[in-house]
């Protein structure tokens, strides 16, 4: 029912700061909470969730640096990267949580992020 469209990536320096955006057809609040993902090599890693109440969690590795964060009436959901480093490079994807599945929805095309050092 709900379609979420990653965009927002691009070229930036180490340092520098980006916001992704993830934008749905449809109310965020169909879904217990949206993550942002990102996949460099190999397997996809979760970086941030928030949930319907606004609770978030981080990863250890963007801690103190990205903030994720939603506008609900335009039923998006951002993810503020600040003081990139050139690890951060990575495909950027969104995906819903219901329950305790994460990932219910096939994933897109993702944004692409790239930290120049």
């Amino acid at each position: 029912q709900v379609q979420l469209v990653e965009s927002g990536g691009g070229l930036v320096q180490a340092g520098g700061s980006l916001r992704l955006s993830c934008a749905a057809s449809g109310s965020i609040f169909s879904f217990d909470a949206v993550g942002w993902y990102r996949q460099a090599a190999g397997q996809r890693e979760l970086v941030a969730t928030i949930s319907r109440g606004g609770n978030t969690v981080y990863a250890a590795s963007v801690k103190g640096r990205f903030t994720i964060s939603r506008d609900n009436a335009k039923n998006t959901v951002y993810l503020q990267m600040n003081s990139l480093k050139p690890e951060d490079t990575a495909v950027y994807y969104c995906n819903a949580h219901v329950g305790v599945q994460a990932a219910v929805l096939e994933w897109g095309q993702g944004t692409q992020v790239t930290v120049s050092s």
